[in-house]
């Protein structure tokens, strides 16, 4: 798969994030991004919530709950006291076609190309093929690790940061994503980003 076009992308986005923070400008910026993206590898496991045997509820937060029927899809009416189909979900219980787990993997996926550019490594093409591994956990816990890893390594960095890419593609296939999915989810949140670096999110 090329990724040429998604560096380029996020380079564009650094850049806009640079100019609206002027310290961050000529200084190494290597440690907030590696703890970010740790951070969001984390934020992304609790979406996928596989790891959480403590609970019945484990299956991944694919879709929003509706916050007027609490994913319920019906709701009491106060005075007469029954049921009715929800009007803000229509009865489904979701409220729109937003998937958080997908979302925080794209989100991770902005913080490695950074640390990619960060370090001047620009992997243009890479061939990482699907494979039965089904350990989800295992693969959390080893990019976690590995991204840790990276912050403190000097030498064979390049090669680290090349493994580190392949395991995260190959955890978006083990989380259910086609490569297509994953571009389209990063470059609308790409735009949602430039968006709150105008705002002063």
């Amino acid at each position: 798969m090329e990724l040429i076009r998604l560096y380029d992308t996020q380079q564009e986005l650094d850049a806009h994030i640079l100019d609206n923070h002027e310290e961050l400008k000529g200084q190494d910026n290597l440690d907030w991004k590696v703890l970010a993206l740790q951070v969001e590898l984390g934020e992304c496991a609790n979406e996928w919530r596989g790891f959480k045997k403590w609970s019945n509820d484990r299956k991944p937060r694919t879709k929003n709950k509706c916050i007027a029927c609490h994913g319920v899809g019906e709701v009491r009416q106060p005075i007469e006291g029954y049921f009715m189909t929800c009007p803000r979900c229509d009865g489904s219980g979701r409220e729109d076609n937003h998937n958080p787990l997908l979302e925080e993997y794209v989100d991770c996926l902005h913080f490695i190309l950074s640390i990619g550019l960060e370090l001047n490594f620009i992997v243009e093409e890479i061939d990482v093929q699907p494979h039965s591994d089904n350990d989800i956990i295992d693969a959390f816990t080893s990019l976690i690790t590995g991204v840790g890893i990276l912050r403190y390594q000097t030498e064979n960095i390049e090669n680290s940061y090349k493994d580190i890419l392949a395991g995260f593609i190959q955890l978006g296939w083990m989380l259910g994503y086609t490569w297509e999915q994953v571009e389209q989810a990063y470059f609308e949140k790409n735009k949602v980003n430039h968006e709150r670096q105008e705002v002063g999110y």
